[in-house]
């Protein structure tokens, strides 16, 4: 294994849950860290590798929901895969609301969690990747110097060459210089990916 390989945290106050856990994940080829409270996952170093949280709702001192809370608004953000012996259908439903991937009542089969484990996982690298993108992207647009953010901006939201000439008060062949630029810069040739760039980057949203 290697450090690009996923890895499960498992976060439950029951040792035999976590030792019953450790050894199914292991058995998958993921790695997996074990933890006996919320607050033991809490101090350990975050992974940047893919990976998802199976946590039990109900333990002592801060609960898996407390959990969940906690981590969102501190921005650290991984597919949770609630486990409970006492689930009820008004925590399964506040659990998934608060974004859980999934929710299994125990005693749960074993293809149940692995299924669920592979799902969390799946939509982890899909979440990094995406992350990663829009990275790039904002690195692109922040190479563009002020006045090829203007025309990146006007461009995108439909204005012909001509009309940003007259917006910006500057010549048509001035525009076409300063677009180019920016698809150069931008790393496309075609408006309409430029479009879905501005899109993943929140530029229509900075705009309103």
């Amino acid at each position: 294994m290697n450090s690009a390989d996923p890895v499960i945290y498992v976060v439950d106050d029951d040792a035999s849950v976590r030792s019953a856990l450790e050894r199914l994940i292991k058995s998958m080829g993921y790695r997996v860290q074990t933890f006996d409270t919320a607050r033991a996952f809490l101090e350990s170093e975050p992974s940047h590798a893919p990976c998802c949280l199976i946590l039990d709702v109900r333990m002592p001192r801060m609960s898996g929901l407390e959990l969940q809370e906690k981590l969102t608004q501190s921005g650290l953000r991984m597919p949770i895969i609630f486990i409970s012996g006492h689930g009820t259908l008004s925590v399964g439903v506040q659990a998934m609301k608060a974004g859980a991937s999934d929710f299994l009542e125990k005693p749960f089969e074993e293809q149940e969690i692995l299924d669920a484990i592979r799902a969390a996982i799946k939509k982890d690298r899909q979440s990094r990747q995406k992350q990663a993108e829009i990275m790039q992207l904002r690195e692109r647009a922040a190479l563009l110097t002020p006045r090829e953010s203007e025309v990146f901006r006007l461009a995108v939201s439909g204005q012909l060459n001509k009309q940003i000439a007259v917006e910006l008060d500057v010549s048509e062949k001035t525009v076409k210089v300063h677009r180019s630029r920016v698809m150069e810069k931008m790393k496309t040739r075609s408006l309409a990916s430029l479009v879905r760039m501005a899109e993943k980057i929140g530029l229509f949203r900075d705009s309103d």
